[in-house]
């Protein structure tokens, strides 16, 4: 679940399938609804049923996507102040196939609509499943803004899930006459930061959530590595009004050959691999790819590129040195869901997701001027952002009462990530151990290799993450099911096996497979066994290396 796509959030949201229902007027109040229809009449708090309507297995639900089973989708606006509109969608089976449990789905970005495509892939498990817009979707102008909201902030921040969690159980609970046995949040990139916030603000509301690449620092990466890595490739002086540092997307595959050739094979990996097994084991010098005297520069990269790419390695600093948000990771820069996708875009005009990003939580939640100039910021903005991090971050690491309740909590991330650096999650991890010991007994991290953002990259990047439409095979292959062995029946994933698909598509045949190990492990290649087997791999702990979120600077 990508922060976001591209262009404007009008089309982010155009970008999936979204079922916003329309308001539709009350009837009377039934105390026990008997079938799906009825539940327009059920009662909640701050909240109205705008739809209850069952659906066929087949049946189109809403634009291109159809009913994977017989179910009852509902639909609800729930307002918990007058500022507030928050959007969700439950869908239950209704043909038999339900198995008992609940999965809440994270969203992505600012968010702003339901990814009804998930919900459907979650339905199709036996799931009944819900998810929220996070009360985001804006005016019917379309446009998404905090300004002058700060209960839209709050509803963003934590309170539409809660809302969405409350009410989805009452809806399961009037249409079933049970709760759900087992309950379940999933979701990536902003998904990750709401599954963070339940663990961390509601312990007891979910049995097991899976964390993936969380933007949980969201004032971290928002407001101190997207703005490092935008003034990086654009501020400095110009040529012809294009950034001496702007690095065209053309010019990546230099540093992503680079930093194979001098490390793949070397870090536990295969030295064929066109991505890095352990980035955090490869030292290399951007200086090597630095123009020399009347090299074409085309095939090189100009003084200025060298310093923007080592300060995005770098990662963001303050004025005392100390490192603020990690860097990004070295290897798979060219790969078009990485760098061109996230970083550069096509041009300096047209620059990728962070840019998009940047702006908006300046302008729009920061400063709350549209249009601000915010790569020149030169503002103590130190106390608005702490009071916008209390309402958004989730960081606290003191998750003992999630523990406590019996919660378990597996966290992923792609190595390849470039829109939020990995080692960010892992910054998190640490926190987290630090003041609670070993917490391998219910909190377990898989980084994946040559993983981009949530999904796809040159990787084994398939695992039951996302929407893959690949076969849901079982607790070894699967995050879900791996996780609700280790919730309903007390068994810890040791790995978990990723597939890459030719040409990422499961209907031309699997490229090759790798373990994913329970972090501070990595999959070592045994230097014998068939490299596309994973078998061929065993985990074990990584070489040292530097810590995370502190690359060295004689490399960077």
């Amino acid at each position: 679940m990508d922060l976001v796509d591209s262009g404007s959030w009008r089309k982010l949201r155009l970008l999936f399938a979204t079922c916003l229902t329309s308001m539709i007027p009350l009837s009377g109040a039934s105390a026990a609804p008997a079938t799906c229809a009825e539940l327009t009449g059920l009662s909640l708090p701050d909240t109205k049923i705008t739809l209850a309507r069952a659906y066929g297995a087949g049946e189109t639900v809403c634009d291109v996507t159809k009913a994977p089973v017989g179910l009852c989708r509902v639909a609800g606006t729930a307002r918990p102040s007058s500022d507030s509109n928050i959007n969700f969608e439950v869908w239950i089976p209704a043909d038999g196939s339900w198995n008992g449990k609940y999965e809440q789905i994270g969203n992505g970005g600012f968010a702003g609509s339901i990814w009804v495509s998930y919900v459907a892939d979650a339905v199709s498990r036996g799931y009944a499943v819900a998810a929220t817009d996070d009360g985001t979707a804006g005016p019917p102008s379309g446009a998404i803004t905090f300004l002058g909201h700060p209960d839209v902030q709050e509803d963003y921040g934590y309170r539409a899930i809660k809302v969405t969690t409350d009410n989805s159980r009452a809806i399961i609970k009037a249409l079933t006459g049970e709760y759900p046995r087992y309950s379940y949040f999933g979701g990536c990139s902003d998904g990750g930061r709401e599954a963070l916030m339940e663990a961390q603000r509601y312990p007891t509301d979910f049995d097991g959530v899976i964390v993936g690449s969380p933007s949980n620092d969201l004032v971290g990466l928002l407001g101190a590595s997207f703005l490092w890595n935008m003034q990086a490739l654009l501020t400095g002086p110009q040529t012809r009004g294009i950034p001496d540092a702007y690095i065209p997307p053309g010019k990546l595959g230099l540093l992503s050959r680079l930093a194979i050739s001098q490390c793949a094979g070397k870090d536990g990996g295969i030295a064929t691999d066109p991505f890095l097994n352990n980035p955090m084991a490869c030292k290399f010098d951007v200086g090597a790819a630095r123009c020399k005297a009347d090299q074409d520069p085309d095939t090189c990269l100009t003084a200025a590129q060298v310093e923007a790419a080592r300060k995005i390695y770098w990662g963001p600093h303050d004025l005392q040195g100390q490192l603020i948000f990690p860097g990004l990771e070295p290897g798979s820069e060219s790969n078009a869901a990485n760098w061109p996708k996230w970083l550069v875009g096509t041009s300096p005009i047209f620059m990728g997701g962070q840019d998009l990003l940047t702006k908006n939580f300046w302008c729009d939640e920061v400063l709350q001027q549209p249009n601000c100039r915010f790569l020149h910021l030169q503002e103590n903005l130190e106390k608005m952002l702490a009071s916008i991090a209390a309402v958004v971050n989730a960081t606290n690491p003191d998750l003992s009462q999630f523990r406590n309740h019996g919660g378990k909590l597996i966290q992923y991330a792609g190595w390849a990530d470039a829109a939020i650096a990995p080692e960010s999650g892992l910054d998190y991890y640490a926190k987290v151990t630090r003041l609670m010991g070993d917490v391998h007994d219910f909190y377990r991290v898989f980084m994946v290799p040559g993983m981009s953002h949530c999904y796809g990259g040159s990787g084994p990047n398939s695992f039951g993450n996302g929407v893959s439409h690949a076969p849901v095979l079982d607790a070894e292959h699967d995050l879900l099911k791996a996780m609700e062995r280790w919730v309903e029946q007390g068994i810890a994933p040791d790995k978990i096996i990723a597939t890459k698909y030719v040409e990422d598509d499961p209907g031309k045949g699997v490229a090759f497979q790798r373990p994913l190990c329970p972090y501070p492990q990595i999959a070592r290649y045994d230097g014998h066994g068939p490299a596309a087997d994973p078998a061929s791999f065993q985990c074990g702990v990584a070489e040292a290396d530097r810590d995370p979120g502190n690359p060295g600077p004689e490399t960077r």
